[in-house]
C-alpha cells in the first residue's frame, strides 16, 4: 500500500513568492485525506497536476484563518461543479460554531457536509490503521493527527510452506492474510507456521501549529515521519514562546528525543529561507528536511528503504504524464 505526503502550502501565516501557506495531502493507496485547507489550496491542487479531486475528507487543526481561508472558496467551487459526493470536515470543537459563520461566505451547496468535532485522543479506524487525534500546545482549541498503521504478518516461507504441503495458489494467500487453512488431508495449518514475526506498519504524525509538547513526543515515537511547525529559528525563540510556535531546533531535539526517521519541517515564517532551519535543524538531528510547495515524501517500508524526500515530486509527475499524452497535429497553412 503506497503512502506519502504532498507538500501544498509550506508558509507560516501568509503566503511568500515561493511558498503557499498550509495545506498537506497525505494519499494512502486510493485515500486522500487534507490537512488543513489555507488560502490557495485549490489553486496549488491544479498546479500540483493531482488536480481538483472531489476529496471526502478534510481536517482542520485549529481554526486560525491561515489554516481553514482556503475552505470556503473550494467548497463553493465543488458546488459549481455539482458535486454530489458528501464532504466530511474533520476538527476540534468549534468546528460546528465556525461553519455557521462560514455558510454566509459558500452559500447553498449542491452535496451534504458532514461536520465532525474530534477531541484530543479520540481514535477513527479505518481497517487496517487508526487516524489518532492528538493535544498539542497552541493556546486556542487544537489538535495534530497521526496515521498509524496496524503491524503486517512476517515475511511468507517458501520452503517451509512446501515442507507442510501447502499448494501454491489461494491457499498461500489466505495465510498471509492471517488466517488458518486446511488441506485436503486434514491437517490445519496456522499462519504461525509458514509466517516470520510480525512487522511494523508504518506512522505518519502531522503536528500543526504547536510549541514543544510533551504530547506530540509521545504520539511521535518511533514515527518514520514527524511533520513538525518550524515557524521560528532559534534567534527568535523567546518569539516563538509567545506565539505559541516553535523553532527549527526545538523541532529537531523532539524528533531526536522521539527516535523518528525523519523530521520535516514547515510552516516556515517568511523571515527565513529553508536552508537555514535546515543548517539549524540539521546540527541535532541529521535526518531532517525542508520541503518546498510540490515536494513529496514516500514512507516506504523499512525494508524498502524508509522515507524519501522527493524534490518536486508532484511537478515531476505532472510533466511526466503530459508528455505521454498523444500530440494532436492540425493541417493547414501556417498564417
Amino acid at each position: 500500500m503506497d503512502l506519502d505526503v504532498l507538500f501544498l502550502g509550506t508558509s507560516g501565516s501568509m503566503p511568500t513568492a515561493q511558498r503557499a501557506p498550509t495545506a498537506t495531502l497525505v494519499r494512502r493507496g486510493g485515500e486522500r485525506l487534507l490537512v488543513d485547507c489555507a488560502e490557495g489550496t485549490q489553486r496549488q491542487l491544479l498546479g500540483s497536476g493531482v488536480g481538483l479531486i472531489e476529496l471526502r475528507e478534510i481536517f482542520l487543526t485549529h481554526y486560525h484563518a491561515d489554516h481553514f481561508l482556503g475552505l470556503p472558496g473550494m467548497m463553493k467551487t465543488f458546488a459549481l461543479r455539482g458535486r454530489a459526493v458528501p464532504l466530511d470536515i474533520y476538527g476540534p470543537p468549534g468546528l460546528k460554531s465556525l461553519f455557521t459563520v462560514l455558510k454566509r461566505i459558500f452559500g447553498k451547496l449542491t452535496y451534504p457536509v458532514n461536520l465532525i468535532e474530534l477531541r484530543a485522543g479520540d481514535v477513527l479506524e479505518r481497517g487496517d490503521y487508526n487516524l489518532v487525534s492528538f493535544p498539542v500546545s497552541h493556546g486556542v482549541s487544537s489538535i495534530g493527527y497521526a496515521v498509524v498503521e496496524h503491524p503486517r504478518p512476517g515475511r511468507f516461507d517458501v520452503e517451509r510452506a512446501d515442507a507442510l504441503g501447502v499448494p501454491p495458489g489461494p491457499e498461500r494467500g489466505t495465510l498471509q492474510r492471517g488466517d488458518s487453512i486446511t488441506l485436503p488431508d486434514g491437517r490445519t495449518i496456522t499462519p504461525d507456521a509458514v509466517l516470520g514475526p510480525a512487522r511494523p506498519g508504518r506512522k505518519l504524525v502531522l503536528s500543526g501549529d504547536t510549541m514543544p509538547s510533551a504530547t506530540v513526543l509521545e504520539i511521535s515515537h518511533a514515527a518514520d515521519l514527524l511533520v513538525h511547525e518550524a515557524t521560528f529559528g532559534n534567534d527568535e525563540q523567546e518569539r516563538a514562546h509567545e506565539t505559541m510556535h516553535s523553532t527549527a531546533r526545538e523541532a529537531a531535539e523532539l524528533a531526536r528525543a522521539a527516535e523518528v526517521k525523519m523530521l520535516a519541517l514547515t510552516h516556515l515564517s517568511n523571515r527565513y529561507f529553508g536552508s537555514e532551519l535546515a543548517r539549524e535543524a540539521r546540527a541535532v538531528f541529521p535526518e531532517t528536511v525542508v520541503p518546498k510547495d510540490f515536494d513529496i515524501i514516500e514512507l516506504r517500508f523499512e525494508e524498502r528503504g524508509g522515507p524519501l524526500l522527493v524534490k518536486g515530486g508532484a511537478l515531476a509527475r505532472q510533466a511526466e504524464e503530459i508528455s505521454r499524452e498523444p500530440v494532436s497535429t492540425v493541417e493547414g497553412s501556417a498564417s
